[in-house]
């Protein structure tokens, strides 16, 4: 039942305790007396009576530090304290808090329990252990510093599954209750399922939508799928957009993107469709997993300070069976320019996790030469930036178009752009790098270190204190999302 606030709420009552006037009006007759003892004690007991009098217009601070035993259960310092520690707590997750399915075991854990079947070739266990991180880099002990070693990892590009869950399940802004949710977030590790298939002979197209028709299933009979038809849901998914937008059967991936309960459903992914609203690009996982706000500042120093050999460089391999390769064309390109630019050609296993040659040829060069690879983007975008040299981009689509949240809103401040046709025409790349000037490649460079920290996913489960990462800052921008479009 409400309480009814119509009636004002009754006041306290006070003792009846007589003013000043009337007690020297009553005191009056006594005093006609001329009895040094009456007066005496007379004397004493106005004192004490106007002494209980002036008490009563103490200030009450003043009345609790002279009785501390006299300090009531619930003090207004105890109230003060508990509304800042929940004003605390409130503005740790401004944005809304996240809620985590625990989804049945088949679309995430036993897909790493039974690793070895994910490829037909060779067993990608040691590389998604570690929480995705994979073995530690110590072959990479002569190139970073020894205070940093720990910080290196063999990560596999397609990992970022394992590294969303893992960092999700410890976010400072879970919730356990749903009902107090700004977004929900479902752990299927969607490219590890189709992986398996995609290279199978024979695999059948309901083989690759199997795991991701079973999983929209479960989410659509979820209470809290309902109320928004997914509008508030995210998924992290480690593979590039196509990968889940198979129109036919006989084409290439599946077409969990495609199926009807997807639809609203926002997808973080390594390369995105520039024109679907609810594709967002993330960085590729890179080797490099920091622990400390320390050693994100301890790295960059290194990179700044490193001296750089070559004025570019490339890393890559030809594609055979691609007419007009353009990754052949600037190998060749590249070893016509063997004074000025750095060849790592990535044939066989040269380029493989567990190997330091990509990142001793970054950090040697000033600038890295970033075609597209199999589709517009490549990890080794990231490799680059996190080894402090500069990306020379020949598609819009491979940066620009993918990673906004995460990379400078000025193109030019960090990168070059050189038309691929002009290149394909003859135009020299060395005589585009040379025209920057010294200062030039040295405020490019800075704004490339200065944002290493938002392009790398640390450590920590909890993330570092502080600093936002990679993950943070994808999160933030899906809460953010959400958010505006409640608003609507």
């Amino acid at each position: 039942m409400l309480p009814n606030f119509h009636k004002p709420p009754l006041e306290p009552k006070t003792p009846d305790i007589p003013d000043r006037k009337s007690l020297i009006y009553f005191l009056q007759p006594l005093l006609s007396f001329h009895n040094p003892r009456i007066w005496l004690i007379l004397t004493v007991l106005l004192l004490q009576i106007l002494l209980l009098l002036n008490v009563r217009s103490l200030p009450f601070s003043i009345y609790i530090t002279s009785h501390p035993h006299r300090i009531p259960p619930i003090s207004s310092a105890a109230t003060i304290s508990t509304i800042t520690e929940v004003d605390n707590i409130t503005n740790l997750c401004p944005l809304g808090k996240v809620y985590v399915y625990d989804l049945p075991q088949l679309f995430n854990a036993e897909l790493i329990q039974n690793c070895h079947e994910l490829n037909p070739w060779i067993s990608p266990c040691q590389a998604l252990s570690n929480d995705g991180f994979g073995g530690r880099a110590t072959g990479l002990s002569k190139v970073v510093p020894e205070s940093l070693i720990g910080s290196w990892y063999w990560t596999d590009q397609f990992a970022l599954e394992l590294i969303y869950h893992n960092r999700m399940v410890n976010y400072r802004c879970r919730t356990m209750e749903p009902e107090s949710a700004t977004a929900f977030y479902i752990p299927f590790y969607a490219g590890l399922a189709v992986g398996k298939y995609l290279f199978k002979k024979n695999s059948r197209a309901k083989d690759r939508d199997m795991h991701c028709e079973l999983m929209l299933n479960w989410v659509q009979n979820q209470t809290y799928m309902k109320p928004k038809n997914g509008w508030d849901h995210f998924i992290s998914m480690g593979r590039i957009s196509w990968d889940f937008r198979r129109s036919k059967d006989k084409d290439w991936g599946s077409s969990c993107i495609y199926m009807p309960g997807m639809r609203n459903i926002t997808r973080l992914l390594i390369e995105k469709n520039p024109w679907d609203y609810f594709d967002i690009g993330v960085p590729y996982p890179t080797g490099f997993h920091p622990s400390t706000a320390n050693d994100i500042t301890q790295w960059q120093n290194f990179v700044r300070s490193r001296e750089r050999k070559t004025l570019f460089c490339f890393a890559g391999a030809t594609r055979g069976l691609v007419k007009n390769d353009f990754r052949g064309l600037l190998l060749s390109h590249c070893y016509s320019e063997s004074d000025s630019c750095q060849v790592l050609d990535c044939a066989g296993s040269k380029c493989s996790n567990g190997t330091s040659e990509i990142l001793e040829t970054f950090l040697d060069s000033d600038f890295c030469l970033q075609p597209r690879g199999d589709s517009f983007t490549r990890r080794s975008i990231f490799d680059c930036m996190v080894a402090g040299s500069i990306p020379v981009f020949f598609w819009k689509r491979t940066a620009y178009y993918q990673y906004e949240w995460f990379l400078p809103g000025e193109p030019e401040s960090y990168s070059v752009f050189i038309d691929r046709y002009e290149v394909k025409n003859g135009s020299s790349i060395k005589a585009v790098l040379e025209k920057f000037s010294k200062e030039n490649v040295k405020l490019m460079r800075e704004k490339v270190i200065e944002n290493i920290q938002k392009i790398v996913y640390a450590k920590p489960k909890e993330g570092i204190d502080g600093i936002k990462d990679a993950f943070d800052i994808a999160v933030e921008g899906v809460l953010r999302r959400i958010k505006k479009q409640d608003r609507k």
